[in-house]
């Protein structure tokens, strides 16, 4: 049996938290393989990053490793100094970050960047660097790297400059390469390329690899085996496929029956883990996930279960397993039956059509010289209605134009041209022209809550001021507090939220205030930007639980913005799908998810990270970016990437939109016999 590239051995980390110290690992047991991709799966706060960190010795300072092995090529790394660490670091391990931006020099370009790296760990010339360096980002499929080592990091892409990354820490070809989180900010489709491109590289270059997410989907895709961390401590690891099969931790099983892949339609609701997980501080000494686990037993909250070896390849923490082995005992919480819908009052509450915004840019010294700015179309002649009671979701890639559309209808950039009609009454485009009702009426939810909460308010404070400047009704102020209470319980969050800021609230919290702040106004359509994009998966399903129990509560309609199209699948009755700045095909959930779609949207759904391992479908992957705005392409917008490309047509003529049935559209120059034929069929080779 070939030795492990890196083992751990009963580790244990603790941080120093004020004047005491703190357990983030306990007891961690883990091996990768060569040519292996181990997954590390769980919460956020559950120890992943520490851990995946500590497997390189790399710490702040105020942890510290109190027990245990780092096996690497022979050696123990817990006693190696720094000095000695720094011979391992970038040559034999690399890390890959989370955020690539903030990881790249940006006062250097890429070729310094890439040089500087491969001549402090390989002694290598500057012309051997160079070399090195093409070769390195040839391999993370960069068509023209020349030009690319040219740039530096912010005249990159986000999807490029995370190939950059990945190229720079294989540049060394190192023995284990280190993802933490690497395609959380990028959308679907450059997800699926980035994933396809470390699972190919790991084989290539006969490494290994650790990948730290929260996903479960890129896990299921990309891992062999998987280990999933709770507070700190192993819950279950097994290969990919049995663990996706037949988890056998309650935790595993939790997380994956909340995926919205796992409901029974989107009429039905999604199971939930109740209760958060415990902080550094709260730690238990017996079962750490008692307090949340639906099938735990007095035993859980008294004695520590042990980590048990389960057919030779997995192991689980838990006394009950052998009861879930068994199909006994059934380890999630089960959905509590189908959301009730109201039946609509009228067709339409929103009715926007025609919509046009362009940005005027230029810079100093183009105004100074009197020249005219250059304009970008981010919003392009775009016709939007959702249903009263219904919900519209609107994907599509980052700079498609979905904010800014949303922007438009709220009235925060005010349209070139176009007219939005609110419960069949024209509105101006205009915020200050807009009356109190129609700002009732018209609410938004916006990306990231903590930017979006006022840090020196209170909830109660920040509830109330919604009440007292849109309420229709003038209440005083002890009515505007007992509507705010009973706001918040409507959100299931307790009276005692109403004197806290929102630094004592967690990320889903956060969310939920956010959320009750739009309803508080009593509107008839709210707009969801990337509800759930910062949520773990368990808060998220709660989020889009309360968000289903809202719209059946109090008859509100939904535009909801999303890359991920799990989430508006699970969410929306309406889809429209849009790419720079065009809607290119809009219709009912069903109509959308099956043929004929545009070529568009069946790259998106073939992009979406499947929680089934053994999913084995014909993957389409887009070439390059989403165009600048700037400069967009003639003819059909997408005809640069375009899967299912015609010829000169694509690229001269703009398509129609081809009328389908039951207000199914979708703007293509194939016809929809042609689509369905083809999409019936596997793409072909770009």
């Amino acid at each position: 049996m070939t030795e492990p590239v890196i083992k751990t051995d009963h580790l244990s980390i603790e941080y120093r938290i004020g004047k005491h110290w703190r357990n983030a690992i306990r007891d961690v047991s883990l091996q990768i393989n060569a040519l292996q991709i181990h997954g590390l799966v769980g919460e956020s706060g559950s120890g992943k990053s520490t851990l995946g960190l500590a497997m390189m010795r790399y710490l702040s300072s105020n942890a510290r490793i109190t027990e245990g092995e780092i096996m690497f090529g022979g050696q123990d790394l817990v006693p190696l100094t720094e000095t000695e660490l720094s011979e391992i670091w970038g040559s034999q391990i690399s890390l890959v970050p989370q955020n690539a931006l903030a990881s790249l020099n940006p006062s250097l370009t890429i070729a310094q960047q890439m040089i500087e790296t491969t001549q402090l760990h390989l002694k290598l010339s500057n012309r051997e660097s160079m070399q090195r360096a093409v070769e390195a980002l040839t391999s993370v499929r960069i068509a023209d790297p020349e030009r690319v080592l040219r740039r530096y990091p912010h005249q990159l892409s986000g999807g490029m400059q995370q190939r950059v990354m990945i190229a720079l820490a294989l540049s060394t070809r190192p023995r284990l390469l280190v993802l933490d989180e690497p395609t959380t900010a990028l959308d679907v489709t450059t997800q699926a390329v980035i994933l396809d491109l470390v699972r190919d590289l790991i084989k290539e270059e006969q490494a290994a690899a650790l990948y730290v997410s929260h996903d479960l989907g890129t896990v299921a895709q990309l891992c062999d085996y998987v280990t999933v961390l709770y507070a700190g401590e192993v819950m279950e690891s097994a290969p990919v496929r049995d663990l996706f099969k037949e988890p056998l931790h309650p935790y595993t099983s939790g997380l994956l029956a909340s995926l919205p892949s796992a409901a029974a339609g989107n009429e039905s609701r999604l199971s939930t883990i109740d209760g958060v997980a415990p902080s550094l501080t709260e730690r238990p000494h017996a079962c750490v996930f008692a307090n949340r686990c639906p099938v735990a037993v007095d035993r859980c909250y008294t004695e520590k279960p042990p980590l048990e070896n389960v057919g030779g390849q997995g192991t689980v923490r838990c006394w009950r397993w052998q009861e879930i082995a068994s199909g006994e005992l059934i380890a999630e919480n089960s959905p509590t039956g189908v959301f009730e819908e109201a039946s609509p009052k009228a067709e339409y509450v929103l009715d926007s059509n025609n919509l046009d915004k362009q940005f005027g840019e230029y810079n100093v010294l183009d105004r100074l010289m009197g020249k005219q700015p250059q304009f970008v179309h981010a919003v392009d002649d775009v016709s939007l209605k959702v249903r009263e009671r219904s919900t519209l979701g609107l994907v599509g890639e980052s700079g498609s134009g979905k904010t800014t559309l949303a922007r438009v209808i709220v009235a925060l950039n005010t349209a070139d041209d176009g007219d939005i009609e609110l419960l069949g009454l024209k509105i101006s485009l205009k915020l200050r022209e807009r009356q109190r009702d129609e700002l009732r009426n018209l609410r938004m939810i916006f990306q990231n809550p903590h930017d979006a909460l006022n840090p020196f308010r209170t909830v109660g404070q920040t509830l109330s001021r919604t009440f007292r400047v849109l309420s229709a009704d003038s209440p005083s102020r002890d009515e505007i507090k007992a509507r705010v209470v009973r706001l918040l319980e409507s959100i299931g969050l307790t009276a005692e939220y109403y004197s806290r800021y929102p630094a004592r609230l967690s990320g889903g919290e956060k969310q939920r205030v956010a959320i009750a702040r739009a309803f508080a106004a009593d509107p008839a359509l709210i707009i969801a930007d990337e509800p759930t994009s910062s949520l773990d998966v368990s808060v998220q399903a709660v989020i889009l639980n309360l968000l289903k129990d809202l719209r059946a509560r109090e008859g509100a309609s939904y535009l909801v913005i999303s890359h991920d199209l799990e989430v508006i699948r699970y969410l929306s009755d309406w889809i429209a799908v849009m790419y720079l700045g065009q809607i290119v095909e809009q219709g009912s959930n069903e109509q959308v998810s099956q043929p004929p779609m545009h070529p568009y949207t069946e790259a998106l759904l073939s992009a979406m990270p499947s929680p089934d391992p053994t999913r084995t479908d014909t993957s389409i992957r887009l070439d390059g970016d989403v165009p600048s705005p700037r400069n967009k392409p003639t003819g059909c917008p997408f005809h640069t990437r375009c899967p299912r490309f015609i010829g000169s047509i694509c690229v001269e003529e703009e398509p129609p939109v081809r009328a389908a049935k039951d207000e199914h559209t979708i703007r293509c120059h194939h016809t929809l016999e042609d689509l369905v034929e083809m999409q019936s069929t596997p793409v072909p080779e770009l």
